[in-house]
């Protein structure tokens, strides 16, 4: 019980100061609002209820609303020596990797500054290229985070992570008329599974809205530390086509859904 309501302390902390901003500006209006006669007064009350809905952030933890889809792809292309540097740091962490040649095309899609993880000590499938940056932070998340939560809300280790892939040439929900989606630039990932050191399975399909609470409990906690370190975090929340995963990507707006 005492886990439950720390999953869910800071939404409802952050459900408070929203509503107390809005108490005080109602407070502070209505002062002068109760001196007006007539239609006057009921006009600045109605003011007044405007502005207090108007306070506070429209997203849980500041993170502003989703971008639109359309335009270029927003990922920074890699220099050369931002890619070595990268590398560099891989290197002292002990991970085992494959530099990929550059390539650009079909289209705006490209392969810049990528690798092919090999070994990092969890095995994980489906990876394709991956621009070195987004590999770092995601054996990071992977070995830190994911294996706290794991501990937390599983008593066992997690031994092996499943996606859906990384690179894909494609635009935005595979939409027509998107921009071109974090995927088409390698700076993407998307996870659909844990597989623990105990046998079991914890799949975003069937764990997110499952029966058991330990399962959703983990797979919460593992997205909210990855919105703690990619740009943009999706998950079954997020829209219909996010059900089964959870999108990671390095794009330079911050939102987590």
């Amino acid at each position: 019980m005492a886990r439950d309501w720390l999953s869910v302390a800071p939404a409802f902390a952050g459900e408070q100061e929203r509503g107390a901003q809005s108490f005080v500006a109602l407070t502070i209006c209505l002062f002068p609002a109760r001196k007006a006669g007539g239609v006057y007064r009921r006009v600045a009350l109605l003011l007044c209820v405007l502005l207090a809905a108007c306070v506070g952030p429209t997203q849980r933890g500041g993170r502003p609303s989703r971008p639109a889809v359309s335009g270029p792809a927003l990922s920074h292309e890699p220099s050369k020596r931002e890619t070595r540097l990268c590398e560099a740091k891989l290197d002292d962490a002990g991970i085992k990797y494959s530099p990929l040649p550059d390539r650009h095309g079909p289209g705006d899609c490209s392969t810049v500054g990528t690798i092919r993880l090999s070994d990092f000590g969890i095995p994980t499938s489906g990876l394709g290229p991956l621009r070195c940056g987004i590999a770092q932070r995601f054996v990071d998340w992977v070995r830190g985070p994911v294996q706290e939560a794991a501990a937390a809300w599983l008593q066992s280790p997690v031994v092996a992570v499943e996606t859906m892939g990384s690179y894909s040439c494609r635009p935005i929900n595979s939409q027509s008329g998107n921009r071109l989606s974090e995927h088409g630039v390698a700076d993407a990932i998307d996870v659909s599974a844990f597989r623990l050191a105990d046998g079991r399975r914890i799949t975003v399909l069937d764990g997110w809205n499952g029966a058991d609470e330990n399962a959703r409990n983990f797979l919460r906690a593992v997205h909210q530390s990855a919105c703690d370190r990619f740009g943009v975090v999706l998950g079954p929340d997020a829209n219909a086509l996010h059900h089964n995963h959870l999108h990671l990507d390095m794009a330079p707006e911050r939102y987590c859904r």
